[in-house]
């Protein structure tokens, strides 16, 4: 049933880390660490799956000395989320 479910977007902290982007475009690491009150390490791992499906670009700098990573959704997560939303839709409307 949940089939055309993107599994990428369908996991709970992926799938916040790609709303906060929609929301408030690019990021760095703290606000999403903020917003989400995820370990430092599981927001790696998954920053790190969203970027190796080319939904997020990520931008590693230094900040004041210290190491700073910003993430933007691309095109293709935008265009991913829009789709996850509409099949979230449809299944509502099932009900």
């Amino acid at each position: 049933m949940f089939k055309d479910l993107n599994p990428i977007l369908h996991s709970q902290l992926r799938l916040a880390i790609v709303s906060l982007l929609v929301a408030e475009g690019t990021v760095d690491f703290s606000r999403i660490k903020e917003v989400t009150n995820a370990t430092a390490g599981n927001i790696s791992v998954q920053i790190k799956k969203l970027q190796e499906a080319n939904y997020i670009s990520v931008e590693k700098t230094f900040k004041n000395n210290y190491p700073n990573t910003r993430v933007k959704l691309t095109g293709k997560g935008l265009s991913e989320f829009e789709a996850y939303v509409e099949a979230l839709k449809r299944y509502i409307d099932l009900s």
